[in-house]
C-alpha cells in the first residue's frame, strides 16, 4: 500500500527536514517486506491566497485517485501507537493500493473536504504546527511499522 502525505507548504531545509526524511526512510526500508510503502511527499502552496477553499481545493487534486483519505486534524480520532499500527495493517489487508494523509496549512483543513475524508487522525487536543505535523507522522508510519513487523522499536 503506497502512502501519500499531501501537505500545504513546503518542509524547508533544517532539522524538520532532516528528521521527516530519516523516518520516512526508515519506514520505506521496515514498511517493504509488509506491503507498507513508499511513501511520498506531495507539497501543494496557494500562491494567489485563496485561504482554506483553494488549498481543499489543490489537496484534493493532489490524492491520488482512489486512495483511502485521512485527514490530520485536531477534532479526528486519537489512537495509541499499536492501535494505529493496527489500522494501517487493516487499511492494507483491506486491499486499499493507496493510503493518503492530509495536513493542512495553518488554518487547518476546510471543513468540505474534512466531511469527505475516510478517516481523520489527531495527535491531541493540542494544536500542532502543521510542519511539525509531519515529522510526527513520518515517525509514527515507521513506528507502525516497526510494531507489525515485530521488531524492537516500540517499547509498551
Amino acid at each position: 500500500m503506497r502512502v501519500h502525505i499531501c501537505a500545504v507548504g513546503r518542509l524547508r531545509k533544517g532539522p524538520e527536514r532532516d528528521l521527516y526524511d530519516d523516518y520516512l526512510t526508515r519506514f520505506d526500508r521496515t514498511g517493504r517486506a509488509l506491503a507498507l510503502g513508499p511513501a511520498q511527499l506531495i507539497e501543494i502552496e496557494d500562491k494567489k491566497g485563496g485561504g482554506l477553499a483553494a488549498e481543499a481545493m489543490l489537496l484534493a487534486r493532489a490524492i491520488p485517485d482512489g486512495s483511502l483519505v485521512c485527514t490530520m486534524d485536531e477534532r479526528g480520532k486519537q489512537m495509541s501507537s499499536p492501535d494505529f499500527a493496527k489500522q494501517l495493517g487493516a487499511w492494507r489487508d483491506q486491499g486499499r493500493q493507496d493510503l493518503a494523509f492530509v495536513i493542512g496549512g495553518a488554518d487547518g483543513i476546510d471543513p468540505g473536504l474534512r466531511a469527505q475524508a475516510d478517516a481523520s487522525l489527531s495527535f491531541g487536543k493540542m494544536v500542532w504546527p502543521h510542519m511539525l505535523v509531519r515529522v510526527m507522522l513520518a515517525e509514527q508510519l515507521y513506528r507502525a511499522a516497526s510494531i507489525l513487523s515485530g521488531g524492537p522499536y516500540h517499547r509498551a
